[in-house]
């Protein structure tokens, strides 16, 4: 939750609309066979506007959504549709293999694949009962 600073000569609901001047994009994460898989939201979003890094098992994903025009004679209701820069940092759930990872982006979705380490995958260990 991010506080927005008391500022008396202002409007208390123009207050709480600045506090939506950068955005920070859903993202899921699951596990799928040997991978963690990071999958986040990107509408409006270009791939080239976009840059993904993995250090010490943190994935980040940074980028910037350019402004569109707007058009002064428009007397907006709302207007939540933001352009900026954005950066989402989240610590993955196991080691990953950073240079075998692979990214795809369809339809505004960015999706991640990160093998899993070796020592970060399930291994089942065999009980040896003895009578």
């Amino acid at each position: 939750m991010s506080l927005i600073p008391w500022t008396p000569f202002l409007d208390t609901f123009e207050s709480l609309e600045k506090g939506l001047s950068n955005f920070m994009p859903a993202i899921d994460i699951y596990e799928e066979n040997d991978n963690i898989v990071v999958e986040a939201t990107l509408a409006g979003i270009k791939p080239e506007d976009v840059e993904i890094n993995v250090h010490e098992d943190v994935l980040t994903i940074e980028g910037r959504r350019e402004s569109t025009s707007e058009i002064e004679e428009k007397n907006y209701y709302r207007k939540e549709v933001r352009a900026g820069s954005f950066n989402r940092s989240v610590l993955l759930p196991a080691s990953v293999q950073s240079e075998s990872a692979k990214a795809t982006f369809e339809n505004g979705m960015l999706k991640i694949v990160l093998p899993k380490e070796e020592r970060a995958k399930k291994q089942s260990i065999k009980i040896d009962v003895k009578k």
